[in-house]
This record gives C-alpha cells, structure tokens and sequence, in this order.
C-alpha cells in the first residue's frame, strides 16, 4: 500500500500539483485594504507622483491573474558612480548589481524572466513617439500577480538597488500585460512532460 502511494507517477502527479500550486497566485486580486497600505508605503518613500497614479490605477484593476512586464531599455554608455560599482563602470554592470537584489526576490514569488534580447536595430515602425526609435535591450518579466510585484517594490532593499536601475539607463519604458496566450508557460510544458513520465512509467510497470 505504501508502495503505491510514493509510486514514481503518483510522486510525479503530486509534484506538478505542488508547481503550479506555487506558479499560481491563490490569494485572489488585490484588496482596497493592500492598495491603500502599498500606496502609503510608496507615498512615504517619495515615489515620483506620475507613476503613483498608474501604479494605483493598475492595483484598483487587479483581476488576480499573472501578468507580464514588456521593458524596452536604452543603457547608458557612461553610468554615474555609484558605491557598489565605481567610476567608468560599464552600464551592465549597474544592471547586475540590481537585478542580483531583483532574481532572487523575484523566483522566490514565482516571477522570472521569459525573454532577454539585444536590439539589434532602431525602431522599424515608429508613430507620434519621437525619441522612442533607439533601444539597447528588450525583456520580458512574468510576475505572478500584481500583489507579488507590489510587495517587491515596497521592500527596503528594492530602494535600495533602485539608483543602479536608473543610473544604467537613458531611458526605458515598461508596460504591464496581462497574456491571453502562452504557449511557453511552465504549467504547460511541465505538465507534457510529467504525463510522459507517467505514461512511460507505467508502461514498464
């Protein structure tokens, strides 16, 4: 009986459940309550008062779902000296002082990069954007939920690494997209594999 219970595919079934337990926000969207308390806190840091705006409008339209951040980024040949990383540093090394702060906050709340790429060329179809057609690098960032990113940005050291962010930059846009298709999403492609393993452990059982 025993054996069964920790059979090779039960283990298998419990661990892709256990996954996307994890992968999945389950605490449903952001409340009144959280947004209020996250506003304070960013009131309180001094958020620049632009971006407060935006932030309140997306945490108020929560639908609790994962969503991912589009980021184009122009880096700054000549980056300012700041103490972790010293005069005539390049800007890549700006951006890995605060994404070191950034991946591990980030996987621990099931958030992480789907997509990094240099640009590898201006803006082929640019409208009523000027300044916008020179871009150095592209990325994609899943977050689980905006309740996830939220608590990234009000935590103390997320100030912290925050002047490495902007001293690496020209300039930079990011915009928050909830996907309606993803083909790549882990919960997929880990469930595929996990009914292959199941069927091909039962198979020689």
């Amino acid at each position: 009986m025993l054996n069964r219970l920790i059979s090779p595919p039960v283990f298998i079934a419990a661990a892709y459940l256990l996954f996307c337990f994890w992968y999945t926000n389950t605490g449903g969207p952001l409340t009144s309550t959280e947004v209020d308390a996250h506003l304070a806190q960013m009131k309180k840091d001094n958020a620049a008062p632009q971006n407060l705006n935006v932030i309140e409008d997306f945490m108020r339209r929560d639908t609790g779902n994962q969503f991912v951040m589009v980021n184009l980024i122009d880096l700054n040949p000549t980056p300012p000296n700041l103490p972790a990383t010293g005069p005539g540093a390049d800007p890549m090394a700006l951006v890995d002082h605060y994404m070191a702060h950034m991946y591990p906050t980030m996987f621990l709340r099931a958030s992480h990069p789907i997509f990094l790429a240099p640009v590898q060329a201006g803006a082929m179809d640019l409208l009523n954007a000027p300044g916008a057609s020179d871009w150095t690098q592209t990325a994609l960032m899943r977050y689980r939920s905006r309740r996830d990113i939220m608590e990234i940005i009000n935590d103390p050291r997320f100030s912290e690494r925050h002047d490495y962010k902007l001293g690496a930059m020209l300039k930079t846009i990011a915009v928050p997209t909830e996907p309606s298709l993803n083909p790549g999403d882990p919960r997929l492609l880990l469930g595929l594999v996990a009914v292959i393993l199941v069927l091909l452990f039962r198979r020689r059982a």
